[in-house]
């Protein structure tokens, strides 16, 4: 967990990094930096549409959509890297649902997606081994 610290507090001062020391006030008024776009992986306008469609979210700036798509990212490299291992131990190149099945199952940081690994596999009827 320290790693995705230390990642986003990197792109947070890449991002400031790319504005002005002259400028001052609230950063939701500011434009985004042009280069969060060339450093996102994911689809900005998606991550924004997906923040907003929360009722608890009316306003989101390019900086949090930007921490927000940094952290995903992060957090898809982190399951599937550990996914992968267990995917290697079945002598496979492929990663298949067992493998994050197995990685949630094995590292606590993954716990609290026991309970929807659980329920995805109940409404599909696929139980994995």
């Amino acid at each position: 967990m320290a790693a995705v610290a230390e990642e986003l507090d990197s792109a947070a001062l890449d991002a400031s990094a790319n504005q002005p020391e002259s400028e001052t006030g609230n950063a939701a008024a500011q434009p985004p930096p042009a280069g969060l776009h060339k450093q996102a992986k994911l689809p900005l306008s998606r991550v924004k549409t997906l923040m907003k469609a929360d009722p608890d979210v009316s306003l989101a700036s390019q900086e949090s959509v930007f921490i927000i798509s940094k952290a995903t990212e992060l957090f898809i490299e982190t399951i599937a890297k550990d996914a992968f291992i267990y995917a290697q131990r079945g002598k496979r190149k492929t990663l298949q649902r067992k493998d994050l099945d197995n990685a949630i199952d094995a590292i606590d940081e993954f716990a609290f997606l026991e309970e929807l690994s659980r329920t995805f596999q109940q409404t599909t009827g696929s139980e994995q081994t």
